[in-house]
């Protein structure tokens, strides 16, 4: 067996590990329940109805790269399945990581960076309306919720249940695209809870996709948006505009991390806890900003300013962001970058390709979600 073929068999492997996993995952969300703690085989078979549409849509984002890659004459791989399943250890997962091709060769074009980057997103996204109309307008009738609780059947009302209920409550925190489908596609009758909506498998392979769209699109250093910023806007203004947006989303991520009410009443020992969160914030930024600064004293004063700009926006407006950002702020600033690879052909797109580039940050726009996954407290805990 060749390099090539061994490199064939590992991705398939990889793709049957990640559909298994996804599969896996796709049947704890819809039964709210574990596999060690009682999923059967015909529950996994079940989670086909999630991991089938949402591997299709990553699918198809990938071989949107692959495909341009090929037309361009760039040398690039299959692509590589990422499984993660976190349901041995009670943990809620999707199933996978997503997905990555390899570019095995320098891109020298701005053309080919806007053409390879943007043809994922939007070969994904159309696979993605399609799979949230499906979903939407095939939602079994509202008692389907009892098979999953049934101990809701003792209340008036899933609503009621969903009051009554006590512990920790994760529902989808929604964009402008989903809830367009719920508004104006869905039918109001079979429209579950919002709480509920997780249990759709559907529903739920939709929202990822519209949410891994997102990250994809986010016009920073070389996501795929990035690459279409870079194509759009050119070397020098994707610089500037790259580390504007960078800066907006550290400093959304933050909002709230710490607020006046931490700063009041303090006693000595959650003084302690007010400094170490302090520093651990700081310490999380000054490592997302490792692409954006190359001195260490550069990078502590940006995350002290970011850290003064959030406390006051808190402090007058109230605001609060999206602490999971954070997480991904760090990915970007220290491993992806911020920056965008220097090209010899930096020739400006044409007119249609601009266009092209336009509906892509609408389409980042549309399917952002603020707060993708909310995390609410019930019962005896505390109200929402």
């Amino acid at each position: 067996m060749d390099k090539e073929q061994k490199t064939r068999l590992i991705q398939l492997i990889l793709f049957i590990v990640t559909l298994v996993t996804t599969t896996l995952a796709g049947a704890e969300w819809m039964y709210g329940k574990y596999l060690i703690l009682g999923i059967t085989w015909s529950d996994f078979i079940a989670g086909f109805s999630f991991s089938l549409p949402f591997l299709a849509i990553l699918t198809f984002h990938e071989f949107g790269h692959y495909f341009t890659a090929r037309y361009h004459q760039i040398r690039v791989s299959l692509p590589y399945y990422i499984p993660l399943w976190f349901g041995f250890i009670l943990s809620p997962s999707i199933g996978t990581m997503g997905a990555f091709i390899r570019i095995r060769e320098h891109i020298d074009s701005r053309l080919k960076y806007f053409d390879v980057g943007v043809s994922g997103p939007i070969a994904g996204f159309v696979i993605a309306l399609g799979v949230l109309y499906y979903g939407f307008t095939n939602l079994p009738p509202q008692e389907h919720i009892y098979e999953i609780h049934p101990e809701y059947a003792e209340f008036q009302s899933v609503d009621e249940a969903i009051e009554a209920s006590e512990g920790y409550v994760i529902h989808l925190g929604g964009n402008l695209l989903f809830n367009f489908f719920k508004t104006y596609v869905a039918d109001p009758e079979l429209l579950p809870h919002e709480n509920e909506l997780m249990h759709y498998p559907w529903l739920l392979a939709g929202y990822l996709a519209l949410f891994f769209t997102a990250l994809n699109l986010l016009p920073i250093g070389q996501l795929d948006g990035g690459h279409v910023l870079f194509g759009l806007f050119g070397p020098k203004r994707h610089a500037i505009i790259s580390r504007v947006l960078f800066s907006c989303f550290v400093l959304y991520a933050g909002l709230g991390w710490i607020t006046i009410n931490d700063m009041q009443d303090m006693s000595l020992g959650s003084l302690g806890d007010f400094l170490l969160s302090v520093a651990l914030y700081l310490i999380v930024v000054y490592i997302a900003a490792y692409s954006v600064f190359k001195e260490p004293k550069d990078r502590l004063l940006y995350a002290t300013v970011l850290l003064t700009v959030q406390f006051l926006l808190n402090l007058f407006t109230g605001w609060e962001g999206y602490q999971g950002w954070l997480l991904f702020s760090v990915l970007i600033g220290r491993f992806l970058g911020v920056d965008h690879p220097p090209v010899t052909d930096d020739r400006d797109l044409s007119l249609g390709r601009k266009i092209v580039g336009w509906i892509a940050l609408v389409i980042f726009i549309i399917c952002f979600s603020p707060q993708p996954l909310v995390l609410e407290i019930h019962g005896s805990q505390g109200t929402p």
